[in-house]
């Protein structure tokens, strides 16, 4: 997805843009829970970084006089953009685990977009079927690493629950990638997913209720 709404922007097809990644983005989770406690959503922040920003913006005709303050109608012109024209296959950039099953997230809604200290920020709401916090695993990664994200925060949950984040080797996955293939080739990214080599990680850990 990130490589789709990034080839909107005709600036990143010059020759000089094909290394990869093209796009960081920061992403925080907010987790959603019923009257019971189990969680029932969540909410995706993410943060692009301001280059990416700004040719989002240059490419939509948004922010003409360039102050990087949106109007009300600016901001609804850019509600949603990244959650548009998903390619087939792609799961949000976000894969939660239970019990080391994949958790079915629902299609996103989105609520918020604007520009923060120079940044888009876009926010959107997965729901699924309600489950346990206990022992939940996520990952935020881009599959074909056209995207580079950042695990800044995981928040919502109940206080007896803890959240481990383990980042990754950065260096084996480059190792990785370079026995894979020609990484070089700008094909080889969507064609061998090699995303999951740079997720963050994070795992909930709650204790027993008594």
């Amino acid at each position: 997805m990130f490589r789709w709404i990034a080839l909107c922007c005709t600036f990143l097809a010059t020759p000089a843009a094909w290394a990869h990644p093209h796009v960081f983005v920061d992403v925080s989770l907010r987790f959603l829970a019923n009257d019971e406690g189990m969680l029932t959503g969540v909410d995706v922040t993410w943060s692009y970084d301001e280059f990416f920003s700004l040719l989002v913006l240059e490419d939509r005709g948004l922010d003409p006089d360039a102050d990087m303050i949106l109007t009300k109608p600016e901001r609804a012109a850019l509600l949603g953009f990244d959650l548009t024209d998903w390619p087939d296959g792609f799961e949000g950039a976000l894969f939660l685990f239970e019990g080391g099953q994949k958790v079915a997230l629902d299609p996103p809604k989105a609520t918020y977009a604007d520009v923060q200290a120079g940044r888009i920020v876009t926010r959107h709401t997965r729901t699924f079927t309600p489950m346990p916090a206990d022992a939940l695993v996520g990952q935020a990664y881009d599959p074909s690493y056209y995207a580079a994200l950042t695990l800044k925060q995981v928040t919502g949950l109940s206080n007896e629950c803890d959240v481990a984040v383990e980042r990754p080797d950065t260096a084996a996955a480059d190792a990785i990638v370079a026995k894979l293939g020609n990484s070089a080739d700008e094909g080889f990214f969507d064609e061998v997913q090699v995303g999951i080599h740079y997720a963050d990680t994070f795992e909930v850990t709650c204790a027993a209720s008594s």
